[in-house]
């Protein structure tokens, strides 16, 4: 049986980089919006989850369907969960999307929904990219862009913000020419029952070492099937790259 899906977008006010970034517009409609209407293109239940009531108020003043959440969450997927739990849905498998990523395809999200439709056994699930030579090395080596490497049957073996794999008895400039590199697309996928249990996990040593959370569940056991895009994305961390966007949405 096709599993039932639904999403839900974390979306904080506060951020050292950039506070009150959900309700940055873009083209003069808030980002948030634009987030969840490109979610809608693929998923029947979008749910935006907050920790901040003017977030709440702008999502229910453009229709949308908002869920009140705790300031004190780790992360995104701790506040997934409080969200799904609100919700009263029944939903098999809770699609995390980003909410600083307004030109979400929803041919992206319809690829992480492909991985739990292909098999049953499907625990976990995230985007990858093939690494863009022409992004330049500056970008592989970059802290800020995970790494990440996959098995055989496409389940990732893992992630780093160190460049992995390493290519030994080459020169770094010819890695490429020797290895696939993966970079991580920060979406996820997550059975019900596996959401509930991963967040009640302690944070594991490779996790406080990364800062990553999903070494945690790797380092618990947990497979993560990843699923692969080419489709380029942006995401919003600063005020300047707000304004890469509004550059982007102007060459649509």
């Amino acid at each position: 049986m096709k599993p039932l899906f639904i999403g839900i977008i974390p979306a904080r006010y506060a951020s050292t980089r950039f506070p009150g970034k959900p309700l940055a517009k873009i083209g003069g409609v808030p980002m948030i919006q634009r987030v969840v209407e490109r979610a809608r293109m693929a998923l029947d239940r979008v749910i935006v989850a907050t920790d901040d009531v003017r977030i709440a108020d702008c999502v229910a003043a453009f229709g949308g369907e908002a869920v009140m959440t705790s300031e004190s969450h780790r992360s995104g997927t701790d506040r997934c969960r409080e969200a799904y739990e609100a919700s009263g849905s029944d939903a098999d498998v809770v699609i995390n999307v980003q909410g600083d990523e307004p030109f979400i395809e929803p041919a992206q999200i319809e690829a992480l929904e492909g991985c739990f439709e292909a098999d049953p056994d499907v625990e976990l699930a995230t985007l990858v990219r093939r690494f863009d030579p022409a992004l330049g090395w500056d970008a592989l080596f970059n802290a800020n862009t995970p790494k990440v490497v996959r098995d055989e049957r496409g389940n990732a073996v893992w992630f780093s913000r160190s460049i992995i794999p390493y290519v030994r008895n080459y020169p770094w400039q010819e890695w490429i020419d020797h290895a696939e590199f993966f970079t991580h697309v920060g979406m996820y996928g997550y059975r019900a029952d596996t959401l509930a249990a991963i967040t009640q996990l302690p944070q594991s040593p490779a996790e406080i070492a990364e800062s990553l959370e999903q070494l945690r569940w790797l380092q618990n056991g947990y497979q993560i099937r990843s699923a692969v895009t080419d489709l380029p994305s942006i995401g919003i961390d600063t005020p300047d790259d707000l304004r890469r966007a509004e550059e982007m949405l102007l060459n649509r």
